[in-house]
């Protein structure tokens, strides 16, 4: 069963505001027949853009240094995790220990991704790593 997200959008007149509906964002829908290098590639590109900063530079630091190491069920658990919350606050939040992980996203990859954020070696990160070339 699909689920869609009702997403609004506010605009105001002179006298009176109105809310109408602006469009739905699709479900997560896993890339059944997608290849491990085109999955990696796929999931470089969505940790780097994403809706706000900070994401990006903690996802694509993320990303460059432990996507080409992980095996199809990572890939799975990592796309699950950054592609089925609607809310990139919802995945900073857990990520930075802010709010409790919800437990279908607590798992050895959340784990990995906490203890990147804590920046245990002090790395300077302060925008997205340059991307390889394939």
């Amino acid at each position: 069963m699909r689920s869609m997200y009702k997403c609004t959008i506010r605009f105001s007149s002179s006298a009176d505001e109105q809310t109408e509906p602006y469009s739905y964002i699709p479900s997560y829908e896993p890339r059944a027949h997608e290849d491990i290098t085109t999955k990696r590639k796929r999931l470089i590109y969505q940790s780097r853009k994403r809706g706000m900063l900070e994401n990006c530079i903690l996802l694509s630091t993320f990303a460059a240094k432990y996507l080409k190491t992980f095996d199809e069920n990572q890939l799975t658990l990592y796309d699950r995790l950054i592609n089925i919350p609607s809310n990139d606050w919802d995945i900073y939040y857990w990520m930075t220990n802010a709010k409790e992980v919800p437990p279908e996203f607590d798992n050895e990859i959340m784990a990995l991704l906490k203890a990147h954020v804590k920046n245990p070696n002090k790395e300077q990160r302060f925008d997205a790593p340059p991307l390889e070339d394939p």
